[in-house]
C-alpha cells in the first residue's frame, strides 16, 4: 500500500511538473516587433524586472467606432539588452522577442520577453545607433 501512495504521489508531482514546465518555459513563438520605444522601467515588489512598452505604427479598432494605437507590451531578463533600452525612450527600435503561454514574477509581468535588439534609428536624423 505504502509503495502504491508513492508512486502516485510522485507521478501527480511529475505531471504538475511537467505542466508547469509548459505553461512558463516552453517558447510558443519567436518574432521581431519595432515601433517607438515608450517607456521602459524597473519595477517591481518582491522581484524587480524590466518592463517596456513599444508603441507601432498605424492604427487598430479596439471596437466598432474607436481607434486605439497599436502597443507591444514586454519584460526584458538580460542586463545589457535592459541597459541599452534604458537609454532609448523615444527612438525607433527593432526587438527580437520569445513568447511564453505565461508570465511568472521573475521573468516580468509580460508573456513576451524581449532576448536582443535588432536595431536602434533615432527618428530625428534616421541614422542607426550604434550599440
Amino acid at each position: 500500500m505504502k509503495r502504491f501512495l508513492f508512486y502516485v504521489i510522485g507521478g501527480v508531482v511529475l505531471i504538475l511538473l511537467v505542466i508547469f514546465f509548459i505553461r512558463y518555459y516552453f517558447v510558443l513563438g519567436e518574432g521581431a516587433k519595432a515601433g517607438e520605444l515608450n517607456y521602459f522601467v524597473k519595477k517591481g515588489y518582491i522581484w524587480k524586472t524590466y518592463e517596456g512598452r513599444l508603441i507601432q505604427t498605424g492604427f487598430k479598432p479596439q471596437n466598432l467606432g474607436g481607434v486605439q494605437s497599436n502597443e507591444f507590451q514586454f519584460s526584458v531578463t538580460d542586463e545589457k539588452v535592459a541597459q541599452r533600452l534604458m537609454i532609448s525612450s523615444g527612438k525607433l527600435v527593432e526587438l527580437h522577442y520569445k513568447e511564453y503561454l505565461g508570465a511568472i514574477p521573475w521573468r516580468g509581468y509580460s508573456q513576451y520577453v524581449v532576448d536582443s535588439i535588432i536595431s536602434i534609428t533615432d527618428p530625428t536624423t534616421g541614422n542607426r545607433v550604434p550599440f
